[in-house]
């Protein structure tokens, strides 16, 4: 694990794996974007819906957010609705006075880009592949008032202790913890979403991964008060719309509740079946990063930019991963999807792959 200053990175911290499927890549089979495939269900659509005959009224969020706040046992005072995760970190990087940022990586590349847009110098830890990308706390700077870490983190899919990283916690510093994907992992075990008892704690949660409402641009921050009123008072005016706020309070009711725990466990069996499938390719140079806990999987392969190339004439896109910082041109991300989904890209993969003198045969 190693620190590395930002500045004259080369990585190119916007691009993120809807560009792969965009325009000439729109009729690809989509490996590269982490959203649960076929959603949002019938039900939720409907909700949202039926929230479009409210348009011509102003976005009302006292329910939505005492919704969220009643799903973790917080209250209100702690919970901040956002357009998207992704908004939350702008709001961190603009509304907060840090002086020394620090990101660890490899992971998504949003916060980095929202504070060096916000004009911070951004000191980076590394962790390492040789390592399977854990984190160890002692790697990060002491003098660190701001550390974002993500858990699981994209792309890497390690899911870290929970208690690793509340050991990252000190007074003065503020730990801001992605938990984008957390829902998709069983149990949410490792979760800190609903701590009160770690100093400095900012969690990020999305509702857009597993609900399949990446258009629609709905998560939120759980904070101490006086970090979630210097939050919204840095957000404009009505920031997050009322069909998404109506899909707040849906996704996080009981009964979606149940639903997200039951895809966790049915998106834990595809990704064995993935993992297990990329495993026959070993020989030819493949290797995956494990233990994936995540809807996605890292992979190291020979040739990778040839492979996605290769890939994409065979009907697939899978997500670059030479844009992540700690991450170089050999790896690529899978988003797990159904099994048969999977059967046809291990297929499509040992065509794009290197030749090998004895070429595996996919497992099915």
């Amino acid at each position: 694990m190693r620190t590395e200053d930002t500045g004259g990175s080369g990585h190119d911290l916007r691009h993120h794996g809807d560009a792969e499927v965009r325009d000439d890549g729109a009729a690809l089979v989509d490996l590269a974007v982490n959203v649960r495939a076929d959603t949002p269900p019938p039900w939720l659509r409907e909700e949202i819906a039926g929230s479009l005959s409210s348009l011509a009224g102003y976005p009302d969020g006292r329910a939505a957010r005492a919704a969220v706040a009643a799903r973790h046992g917080l209250p209100v005072e702690r919970v901040l609705l956002t357009a998207g995760a992704a908004e939350a970190f702008v709001l961190l990087a603009r509304a907060l006075k840090v002086r020394h940022p620090v990101v660890v990586h490899p992971q998504f590349t949003e916060p980095e880009a929202a504070l060096r847009d916000a004009g911070h110098t951004v000191e980076r830890v590394l962790l390492r592949e040789e390592d399977a990308f854990r984190l160890d706390p002692a790697a990060v700077p002491e003098a660190a008032d701001l550390v974002v870490v993500g858990n699981p983190t994209n792309p890497t899919s390690v899911l870290h202790p929970a208690e690793s990283i509340v050991r990252l916690a000190r007074p003065g510093r503020t730990l801001v913890v992605d938990e984008a994907f957390m829902d998709a992992v069983p149990g949410e075990r490792e979760a800190l979403a609903g701590r009160t008892d770690v100093p400095g704690l900012v969690v990020l949660r999305s509702l857009t991964k597993t609900w399949g409402l990446a258009g629609l641009r709905i998560g939120y921050a759980l904070a101490a008060p006086e970090v979630i009123a210097e939050l919204e008072r840095a957000q404009p005016l009505w920031p997050v719309s009322t069909p998404a706020l109506v899909a707040a309070r849906a996704c996080v009711a009981p009964r979606a509740l149940a639903e997200a725990g039951h895809a966790a466990h049915r998106v834990a069996g595809d990704r064995a079946h993935l993992v297990s499938g990329l495993a026959a390719f070993a020989s030819r140079g493949v290797r995956v990063v494990e233990p994936a806990e995540g809807p996605f999987v890292l992979v190291r392969t020979e040739d990778a930019s040839g492979v996605r190339r290769r890939l994409r004439d065979l009907g697939y896109a899978v997500r670059r991963g030479d844009t992540f910082p700690g991450l170089g041109a050999e790896w690529i991300r899978i988003a797990v999807r159904d099994r048969r989904t999977v059967n046809g890209f291990l297929k499509a993969l040992s065509i794009a792959l290197p030749s090998p003198t004895h070429p595996p045969e996919p497992r099915g």
